[in-house]
């Protein structure tokens, strides 16, 4: 679905990401995990169009898209879900999902599609944004990039910060949207045990290189615990 060939990406003059390749595979997911300042949120700005390679190439289904926009993308069927559980603050539940629903065919039954997948923030479509609790912040922001019907969704840190139960609850919901099909997932995750119960296969970055990799599943616990030095 999604490939990476010897990608190299950076801040002006400064390299963060050295020559990294990796895919995400077809109705999959692929998990990217290292210490902060290893890269991982760089491969997925540079996946979804914010950074562009210096050099390298990114396909798409075996499209090159390295130098395609971030709309350009987002219509090719990527949604990315940044960092830190981003929403409107000021708007409520509704309000946050209905700008993503109203821009798009068919968005309203997406919509509808989404709150079933977090059946949560049914009782919080009237509440603003801002006064979300961590997990139910997060839980919006991902149904708002579901909204879009993606073919391969970027998440970033979906698990940062938020409760056991919300992290089972995302967990459960991610595992489900790719054993139906038709949906690929690109997670970069610190939380190990959540990385790889959901990936079938891991890279490991240190520095914007790739040290380890493999394939998913709680028996790669001990190899990647290692190559972290956790």
């Amino acid at each position: 679905m999604l490939e990476f060939d010897d990608v190299h990406v950076g801040y002006g003059r400064s390299t963060v990401l050295h020559g990294v390749s990796a895919s995400v595979p077809a109705d999959g997911v692929a998990a990217v995990m290292g210490h902060n300042g290893a890269g991982k949120s760089t491969l997925l700005r540079a996946a979804i169009g914010l950074l562009r390679p210096a050099r390298g190439v990114i396909r798409l289904a075996g499209e090159d898209i390295t130098k395609l926009a971030p709309h350009e993308r987002v219509a090719r069927g990527m949604a990315y879900v940044p960092q830190g559980q981003q929403c409107f603050p000021h708007l409520t539940t509704a309000e946050n999902l209905q700008l993503i629903a109203d821009s798009r065919p068919g968005g309203r039954a997406a919509m509808g599609e989404a709150l079933d997948l977090f059946p949560a923030l049914r009782a919080l479509l009237n509440r603003r944004a801002g006064l979300l609790s961590g997990g139910q912040r997060q839980q919006l922001a991902i149904a708002r990039a579901l909204i879009t019907s993606p073919k391969l969704l970027l998440l970033d840190e979906p698990t940062e910060g938020i409760q056991p139960s919300v992290v089972a609850e995302i967990e459960h919901t991610i595992l489900g949207l790719t054993q139906r099909g038709g949906l690929s997932v690109l997670l970069v995750e610190q939380h190990v045990g959540f990385a790889l119960r959901a990936a079938s296969h891991y890279y490991v970055l240190e520095s914007g290189r790739v040290t380890s990799s493999g394939a998913g599943g709680d028996s790669a616990q001990q190899a990647v615990r290692e190559a972290l030095a956790v």
